[in-house]
């Protein structure tokens, strides 16, 4: 509805949202998820390549918003199960900074254990920059688009529930690593220093 009120303008809309966080921001690294005519990016592409790697995701309004949403989801389902499983091994007896190792050497690796963990749990910093109410809005929002496609999501309800607790306990500005700290609660069990 916006890009054609606003092409009834002579405006022409481009979705362009991004991923890769604040390390990916000062970096100049982060993925923009463009969507828009070919003649428009090639237009403003100069500008785009600045934030990092443009990717046409499609031409239709929203495709953008949607990739980014699905990267969300899979962003906070992989530190939502890691810090389970990390949970689940400090409680077993396991060390978290060689679990993370072991992990990230297997086809266990993800964003949640080959960054977000070691560099936000471990050392209790929870300085991703991302507030959790912020993935919990765009899992919900993803969760919603599924819906109106008529796929079902299981694995991303369970998510969306782990962050509205977590959202719920700790606060709606609580970083989205802190998720961990749910689940350290209702196992007895601390992951790192």
């Amino acid at each position: 509805r916006i890009a054609e009120g606003l092409a009834a303008k002579g405006i022409t809309a481009v979705d362009a949202p991004i991923s890769g966080g604040l390390v990916g921001a000062e970096r100049g690294t982060l993925a923009v998820m463009v969507s828009c005519s070919e003649e428009v990016l090639s237009r403003i592409r100069p500008m785009l390549e600045v934030f990092g790697k443009v990717f046409l995701v499609g031409r239709e309004p929203g495709m953008g918003q949607t990739m980014k949403l699905l990267n969300n989801l899979l962003s906070a389902t992989a530190m939502a199960i890691s810090s389970e499983a990390v949970v689940m091994g400090v409680k077993a007896g396991l060390d978290a900074r060689q679990i993370v190792e072991v992990l990230n050497a297997g086809t266990g690796r993800n964003s949640a254990t080959a960054d977000k963990i070691p560099r936000c749990v471990i050392p209790r910093t929870f300085n991703t920059g991302f507030a959790i109410e912020l993935l919990n809005k765009d899992v919900r929002l993803c969760l919603e688009e599924a819906d109106a496609l008529g796929v079902p999501m299981v694995v991303g309800t369970a998510v969306r529930q782990l962050l509205a607790i977590t959202s719920a306990s700790l606060g709606p500005n609580a970083d989205m690593t802190e998720t961990v700290r749910v689940l350290e609660q209702w196992a007895g069990v601390q992951v790192g220093e």
